[in-house]
């Protein structure tokens, strides 16, 4: 066991927040480091210390290990969280924390490195009984071979990038006269994501849904699960809205899939903090996708429903603490959503939407929890993620959990940057998610609203300024109610954009 004395945050934005403030309420001090953009970000003010590593790229700065490793020296840190993104699951990294002999809170490289080669960890999950989809073990070697076991599974099927995540070096091949020119756009892909062309098959599931099991493990070889989530509501295979429970799982079902999480983090000997992720079938038939050797973004909503601080128990864990809880002593209560309230513009595909924040009042109240990482004032810049906070609402039940929501998106105020709130209430609303039937395609299928209204906004704008000439006007025919009315409408989305 080896005791922490101070943590230096390798992160930047509401992970660093959330990693501080854990450490603040274990009176472990804290050391922020930071890019010439974010020099008075709030992480780096809310830290006790703080380090610049160099310019805004990413590369130039989060991504360099060695400046880490440098200001971590300099500060006296003897840990390091990573948070997520950036060099959390980079084994390299891992290995120069051990090598420097400071703490990594974090999995072992190896187990870095077995979970994060996608075909490696399908091989292991193999061996440890854990389903995965129909498809190939391993890389494929040769077109033709791999076309034939296309056919056998049967299409549609899925090409994916061996070495990554987030949708790149992925493509979806529906007949055998496209799998050729697929096969090669997914290793250009990869090999420019990932600098590793390998790629491997597996069927396609239609109507899939994505659920994920959170999973703790001590140095003692105690692991457990903190239940699942639901993150099926996605655009571009990145998660926008997730919650705890899924509406999907029965007991039965829970039970089978947490202990299948459990014995795959048991199957590379697994220590920290980590999520097993599944895709379920129309047929609630489940199959390991990956595993994420990290925290998670989507975290919160685990915390609301079992009422443990996953931070703080990352600590413990690299301590060299046991666990203070067995499977049997954990239990879900209530149900909890978070919404990532990104800075893009949901009518425009999601595309990212830059600028400075004029406006930012956060929603509050009871069942409401903000993750923010940025304040009103300051720049949103397209060298990071465009997160701007994580919006979480806990309940007693699912439909009340919804409720509370909406009064919190509703009450939610930002101007400057256009956002994902709106689509977040389409979605919340939307009889699909209310009823829980959805899937992963709930985007494709449901979000219709893309035209750009930015004339038709301009024109309502001066219908609006002169009806408030003489604010004891009311229209006098229907016609000036439907304007009226029209206008609310639009407004309505002006002002979330």
């Amino acid at each position: 066991m080896r005791k922490i004395n101070k943590v230096l945050i390798a992160n930047r934005g509401e992970i660093a927040l959330r990693v501080i403030q854990s450490c603040k309420e274990k009176n472990i001090a804290t050391v922020a480091v930071y890019s010439r953009p974010d020099a008075a970000s709030p992480h780096v003010l809310a830290a006790d210390e703080s380090v610049f590593i160099g310019e805004a790229a990413s590369s130039d700065s989060y991504l360099v290990g060695e400046k880490i490793i440098d200001a971590a020296k300099k500060t006296g840190a003897d840990a390091i969280h990573p948070g997520y993104g950036f060099l959390s699951e980079n084994s390299s990294f891992a290995k120069l924390c051990l090598e420097n002999e400071i703490n990594f809170i974090g999995p072992d490289p190896h187990a870095i490195e077995l979970m994060g080669d996608k075909t490696r960890a399908r091989e292991l999950m193999a061996k440890a009984g854990v389903p995965y989809p129909p498809g190939t073990q391993s890389a494929m070697q040769d077109v033709e071979r791999a076309k034939s076991i296309a056919e056998e599974i049967g299409y549609p099927v899925l090409i994916k990038a061996a070495a990554g995540g987030g949708g790149k070096g992925m493509r979806i091949v529906y007949k055998k006269e496209e799998f050729e020119k697929s096969v090669k756009a997914a290793k250009s892909e990869a090999k420019n994501a990932f600098g590793d062309d390998r790629v491997y098959i597996e069927k396609y599931l239609e109507e899939p849904r994505h659920i994920e099991f959170q999973i703790l493990a001590d140095t003692h070889g105690n692991v457990v699960h903190l239940f699942e989530r639901e993150c099926s509501i996605q655009r571009r295979h990145q998660k926008v809205i997730e919650e705890a429970p899924s509406s999907v799982l029965t007991p039965e079902l829970r039970e089978k899939m947490g202990q299948a999480a459990v014995e795959a983090a048991r199957a590379c000997s697994y220590i920290g903090a980590g999520t097993v992720e599944f895709l379920i079938d129309k047929y609630l038939n489940y199959y390991f996708l990956e595993m994420n050797t990290r925290l998670q973004v989507e975290h919160p909503v685990t915390e609301l429903i079992t009422g443990l601080d996953l931070v703080s128990l990352q600590l413990e864990i690299a301590e060299g603490k046991v666990l203070p809880f067995t499977q049997e002593d954990l239990e879900m209560n209530g149900h909890a959503i978070e919404c990532r309230i990104y800075a893009e513009d949901p009518a425009n595909n999601f595309l990212p939407s830059t600028g400075l924040l004029t406006r930012h009042r956060i929603p509050a109240g009871n069942g409401i929890r903000v993750d923010a990482g940025v304040e009103e004032g300051q720049e949103v810049t397209i060298n990071y993620d465009p997160m701007i906070s994580k919006l979480c609402a806990h309940a007693e039940n699912r439909e009340q959990a919804i409720n509370r929501m909406l009064r919190a998106l509703s009450e939610y105020q930002i101007s400057g940057v256009r956002t994902t709130i709106p689509f977040c209430e389409f979605t919340l609303k939307h009889p699909a998610f209310s009823s829980g039937k959805f899937d992963t395609h709930f985007v494709q299928d449901h979000f219709t609203i893309s035209e750009d209204l930015g004339k038709e906004e301009l024109e309502l704008f001066s219908v609006v300024s002169s009806l408030l000439k003489n604010s004891a006007q009311t229209p006098t025919n229907s016609s000036d109610s439907e304007q009226v009315s029209k206008t609310r409408e639009t407004l309505w989305w002006a002002n979330r954009r």
